[in-house]
């Protein structure tokens, strides 16, 4: 089975090394959103929704689960994923497709 909690690390994204520091990390925050694909991480949310982190090849399913989210997140404006723009991020059409917005700092959950 899978542990969870604080004193466990994050899992390492993939294509990249463990103990690469190629982009930002997550962090347990008020907050934050995680979203599990099959029980695996497959995105974090950061505190705020500007940044979007990727922990699987496929996270589109997710995109589509972040997006169904109750309506508590309205407002959430992604500005980027993965540390790129979001709007040029080669994710940015699930979000489109999930229901998000195209606005002028990133993707907007309507």
């Amino acid at each position: 089975s899978d542990l969870f909690g604080a004193v466990l690390p994050w899992p390492v994204p993939p294509g990249e090394a463990a103990d690469g520091d190629a982009r930002a990390r997550p962090a347990r925050a008020v907050g934050a959103l995680v979203v599990l694909d099959a029980g695996e991480l497959a995105l974090f949310v950061e505190r705020g929704g500007k940044t979007v982190l990727t922990f699987t090849p496929d996270p589109a399913p997710a995109v589509a689960a972040l997006a169904r989210a109750p309506r508590g997140l309205g407002g959430l404006t992604i500005e980027r994923i993965d540390g790129d723009p979001a709007l040029s991020h080669p994710l940015a059409a699930a979000f489109l497709d999930a229901g998000f917005a195209r606005t002028p700092k990133g993707l907007r959950l309507r």
